[in-house]
């Protein structure tokens, strides 16, 4: 392995994604010398195979459905079908205009971006291309893929990940999707609105089983109503091809037939066979173990984003880049508090959420000290002008701050700014109440849920 000698970087990072790129440009702005490494594609999971392409079919979905009910809004329109290599067309063109305006940013901050794939050969240098890249810190930053279970063969056929459902060249008729989480029920919304039978099939009591309970409710009556099909409490059994399609077998003895399967059970840390373990840090299940500063018990190396067992969201890789930067940099940081991450699920209808939920609120404080409000979106003028429905839930410690706020109807993922604001600032009801929404807006109904828990409701009932 040929070394490099005439450059020791400040920080070498390897991994491109999310984490990655943000600890890169955070560290060259505060005047790191910054060589940032990635296999793949510079933007990761999120920009190429994660929160981008799947949040412009959810688009496309929506327009789908806003064109097949335009006539209660009174405009004539008529649906003609999905053009599917359209929807993809559209999709590509949206994250071929972040990728090459992140590359821009990449090479304007005078990043040293090498691709292929790296490999951590000691705690201060990262092999790629038969180089060794020298640093004084290394970030570790490698991602994710898609998890399956033991003896499920994801083939990209019949039985599928949420990478190969992205580039899908045809709609199927009929598909189970095995996981009730975010993926699962975002596919699930984006294949009804396509016009597939959809099966979600999930092992624990609720959908979104990482919400509070009420807004897994929600949504669940929402997808009733649109058709879209679940089976709770249902541990997957088996899969096996049938002559046109799959056959999903649960433990409970409920068979469903379908072209396709999914499986959307989450994603798993990309970090086997990359040195971690010969460098001498420390793991747990494929994540690499971190403190609250996001460092590894080796001095010189550090973690972020989904390959540590933190929340798997792009925005939290974004953070905990940003936290490694400046600390490298020697700026002060403040540990992320991750209870105060504004957490969004896109399908229709969205769920949004910040801070804890109800049954959390009450182990911690007592049920007796934790309050509850409730706001319908039917007393909400512009919810009732999108013929939305849902509900913003408030829970609050008695005479103190709201420490959780749980969102469900159209829309909410833009109401979740506000919310983290109110919980990470420790606002108290009457302190937000005391603000002035506009109308019509949607923001109204999370101020008039506050208005309610501060004991003066308007457009609720007491």
């Amino acid at each position: 392995m040929a070394n490099d000698a005439s450059t020791v970087f400040d920080v070498v990072i390897l991994g491109g994604g999310s984490g990655g790129y943000a600890a890169a440009l955070r560290a060259a702005q505060l005047g790191l010398q910054v060589a940032l490494i990635e296999k793949g594609e510079l933007g990761g999971t999120c920009l190429h195979r994660g929160c981008i392409p799947t949040k412009a079919l959810l688009h496309a979905a929506e327009i789908a459905d806003e064109t097949r009910e335009a006539a209660q809004f009174g405009v004539k329109a008529t649906f003609e079908g999905i053009d599917l290599p359209g929807v993809h067309k559209y999709k590509d063109d949206v994250i071929a205009g972040l990728y090459k305006g992140l590359q821009g940013l990449v090479a304007s901050r005078k990043i040293t971006y090498v691709t292929g794939e790296g490999r951590l050969s000691s705690p201060t240098s990262v092999d790629v291309n038969g180089q060794r890249y020298q640093g004084r810190h290394v970030v570790l930053a490698t991602g994710s893929v898609p998890k399956s279970l033991p003896g499920l063969v994801i083939d990209g056929n019949r039985v599928i990940s949420s990478d190969h459902a992205l580039k899908l060249d045809y709609l199927p008729k009929s598909a189970v999707i095995l996981g009730g989480g975010v993926i699962g029920v975002e596919f699930a919304s984006v294949w009804k609105s396509f016009g597939v039978d959809v099966t979600i099939v999930e092992a624990l009591p609720h959908l979104v089983p990482l919400e509070d309970e009420g807004s897994s409710k929600l949504l669940e009556r929402a997808f009733r109503k649109r058709g879209i099909k679940f089976e709770l409490k249902a541990r997957f059994s088996g899969v096996e091809y049938t002559e046109s399609g799959v056959r999903v077998s649960t433990e409970n003895g409920k068979q469903i037939d379908a072209d396709v399967l999914l499986v959307a059970i989450g994603r798993g840390p990309v970090s086997q066979g990359l040195g971690y373990e010969e460098a001498g840090i420390a793991m747990d299940r494929g994540y690499v173990l971190v403190d609250e500063y996001m460092r590894t018990n080796v001095e010189t190396v550090s973690a972020v984003g989904d390959l540590v067992p933190t929340l798997q969201l792009a925005h939290v890789g974004f953070a905990e880049g940003i936290l490694v930067a400046e600390r490298l940099a020697g700026l002060q940081v403040v540990p992320i508090d991750y209870d105060g991450v504004p957490r969004v699920t896109y399908c229709n209808p969205e769920v949004a959420s910040v801070g804890i939920s109800e049954a959390k609120a009450k182990e911690i404080y007592g049920a007796e000290k934790v309050k509850v409000a409730k706001f319908n979106l039917a007393g909400n003028g512009k919810s009732k002008i999108l013929k939305t429905a849902g509900e913003i839930k408030l829970v609050q410690v008695e005479d103190g701050a709201v420490v959780g706020v749980h969102m469900v109807g159209a829309r909410m993922g833009e109401q979740v700014g506000e919310a983290q604001l109110i919980y990470n600032w420790e606002a108290l009801p009457a302190e937000v109440a005391q603000l002035i929404h506009a109308h019509p807006t949607q923001s109204e109904a999370l101020g008039e849920a506050h208005l309610a828990l501060a004991g003066k409701p308007l457009h609720n009932h007491d």
